[in-house]
């Protein structure tokens, strides 16, 4: 019967299916975090919609759990689930861009890479995240923060439509015009409604910015922190970049004096050239104490999204907490400090990423991700190589998170949740719009079968 079973999916697909006798199977089940495995009963490798509805369909009519894998990014390990059907979207990469209007079709298999590589051709760019690896379809439907959201906002604000495969396996456009109440539980809500096949994105004029890290020594973070924390506010929109602690990575090309040493770091990007760059970053800079190095340079905006890329394969330990913070007085800027001296890892870090500028000039029942008044939000990440020290991981992490969670607000970014370890702060995340995305939820998927994901349970009644 299970033999059946099989057979009745790969004859449906022109995409490949993939079992656990399959030789390729091991392969297929590895996550980009490493310290998650998971063994699917069936791996469905789409080649476009029709197999997207048709594995819907399958999953559903024979009550298999459904994971959807995007880029393959999700911290929590998402695209993937025990005994049940992935919906592999790999494969579905194409990107367009139209010069003229200033927009990009991207496939949802798309990394941020690949649109990054598309739209430079034509001196544009869609406002993604940090890691060029990173998934477009996760990191938009969860909300989607990077160097360009001051600018431009996030990434969802960029969102003009989206195709999607609903529960029933029924095919819709949701746009601002079209299923009005999907689109805006789309940008922000996760992979709660549906499958997303296509989106289209705005992309803006971005070509060559004015940006790369600055490393202080830990002696000088909490100069560092303070200096940001006071600048970001009133710093113009075109000043991108995030603060962070974390380690100087014990490689070259970094200095040899300075490898392995804890820093505070500032990721800057200013979306223009060099000297205005310096100008716009001169109240700033001109504060701080000397670095330990400075590699701000003129590039071209996808060197800067792929930079620390080689830092960060597939197949790492991750273990991380979020949360948005909204003030940062110095005993929290203290407290950061205190814990990433006992960060146990060199890949080991805290990033605060702003959510001020374009991102707050929307109003938060206007999407579904509702953190418009938070300035940062952040991420606490565990990371090494060695499955070994995978408990450590976790306990620096929650330690970390326990901290400082005197001094950030309910709930955080979904795409920084872990999980089942973190269900109870899912609907603080989505806060005063959490009670409409349950009431969608239930229009367009009332027996949650989308429910591999930060999961927004059906309201009983829609």
């Amino acid at each position: 019967m299970k033999d059946q079973t099989f057979a009745n999916i790969a004859e449906r697909l022109r995409g490949d299916v993939i079992g656990p006798d399959d030789p390729g199977y091991a392969e297929a089940c590895k996550l980009y975090n490493g310290m998650i495995d998971k063994r699917p009963a069936m791996i469905a490798r789409c080649a476009n919609v029709a197999d997207v509805i048709a594995a819907v369909n399958f999953g559903r009519d024979n009550d298999l759990p459904l994971a959807i894998r995007g880029g393959g990014h999700s911290g929590p390990g998402l695209g993937s689930v025990d005994d049940g059907l992935v919906i592999d979207l790999s494969q579905m990469r194409d990107v367009r861009v139209d010069p003229q209007t200033r927009t990009v079709r991207v496939g949802p298999g798309c990394t941020s890479g690949d649109v990054d590589h598309a739209t430079h051709a034509f001196g544009l760019a869609v406002p993604f995240g940090i890691i060029a690896s990173t998934g477009v379809g996760g990191l938009t439907l969860g909300g989607g923060s990077g160097y360009l959201t001051r600018r431009y906002g996030l990434t969802i604000d960029n969102l003009i439509e989206a195709d999607v495969v609903l529960a029933d396996g029924h095919f819709v456009t949701a746009s601002a015009d079209e299923n009005a109440d999907l689109f805006w539980a789309l940008r922000g809500g996760g992979g709660n409604f549906g499958v997303v096949t296509s989106f289209l994105f705005r992309a803006h004029p971005v070509a060559t910015v004015f940006a790369g890290p600055v490393f202080w020594g830990l002696d000088d973070a909490r100069a560092v922190m303070q200096a940001f924390r006071d600048f970001q506010g009133g710093a113009p929109r075109e000043v991108g970049g995030f603060v962070g602690l974390k380690t100087v990575p014990p490689v070259d090309p970094f200095p040899p004096e300075h490898q392995g040493k804890r820093a505070c770091a500032i990721i800057a990007c200013y979306d223009g050239d060099a000297q205005a760059g310096t100008a716009a970053m001169a109240p700033l800079m001109d504060r701080l104490p000397p670095p330990l190095f400075d590699w701000r340079a003129e590039m071209p905006f996808p060197a800067l999204q792929a930079m620390f890329d080689p830092f960060f394969p597939s197949g790492l330990q991750w273990y991380w907490k979020g949360a948005y913070v909204t003030e940062l007085p110095e005993a929290a800027i203290d407290a950061h400090i205190a814990q990433i001296e006992k960060a146990p890892s060199d890949l080991s870090l805290m990033h605060l990423y702003p959510v001020d500028g374009a991102a707050a000039a929307i109003k938060p029942e206007n999407t579904a991700w509702p953190a418009r008044d938070a300035k940062w939000s952040m991420v606490i990440a565990a990371v090494d190589p060695d499955p070994a020290k995978a408990d450590g991981l976790k306990d620096w992490a929650q330690g970390y998170w326990n901290a400082v969670r005197p001094y950030t607000r309910e709930g955080g970014y979904v795409n920084f949740l872990m999980g089942e370890e973190d269900t109870d702060r899912i609907a603080a995340a989505y806060s005063t719009n959490h009670a409409r995305l349950a009431r969608i939820k239930a229009r367009y998927d009332p027996a949650n079968l989308f429910r591999v994901n930060q999961n927004i349970a059906p309201a009983v009644t829609p």
